[in-house]
Parts: C-alpha cells; structure tokens; sequence
C-alpha cells in the first residue's frame, strides 16, 4: 500500500527534511520524492509505502495537517488508491 504526501508554500530550509522526519517516525517508507521551488515557493509531491506504518493513515495526515499549519505550509496526505480514482479520465 501507498500514499501521497503533497507540500505547498514558501520555501524554506528543512521542509523535506521534517516531512520525512515524521514519515520516519510512523514507519513509512519514502519511495520517490519530487521537488520543485519556483522563486520562493516551494512544491513537493512524495510518495510513501504505508504497508508496515504504525498508525492509521487517517491519524498520520493529520498530524502532518498540523505541522503543516505550524511551518506555514499545506501539507495533504492521501491513500494512492483515492488519488489515482480521482485523477483518472
């Protein structure tokens, strides 16, 4: 199973570094990351193994909602399953 993590907002040191970090700490693996920062804002789109993670996935996207709000940024998780059935044509 996976999920996607997506971050938008300014750019600033340490923003891959603390996403990771939590994803870390719940167990998540981090299987690709793609980043791009255009002038000073920053948008990255990464994408997680969740198979083996220590909580719910709903728990975990909140608690990144959270950082998300403390850093300035919008941080959205979502299972890979909801993000393919919403992008499909």
């Amino acid at each position: 199973m996976r999920a996607i993590i997506t971050v938008v907002g300014r750019d600033m040191v340490g923003i891959l570094a603390r996403v990771a970090g939590e994803c870390a700490k719940i167990n998540a693996n981090v299987i690709e990351v793609n980043q791009s920062v255009l002038q000073d804002m920053f948008a990255m789109i990464m994408l997680i193994d969740i198979s083996k993670i220590t909580c719910k996935l709903g728990d975990f996207g909140e608690a990144m909602d959270a950082i998300g709000q403390e850093m300035g940024l919008k941080i959205h998780v979502m299972h890979e399953d909801l993000f393919n059935s919403m992008h499909r044509v």
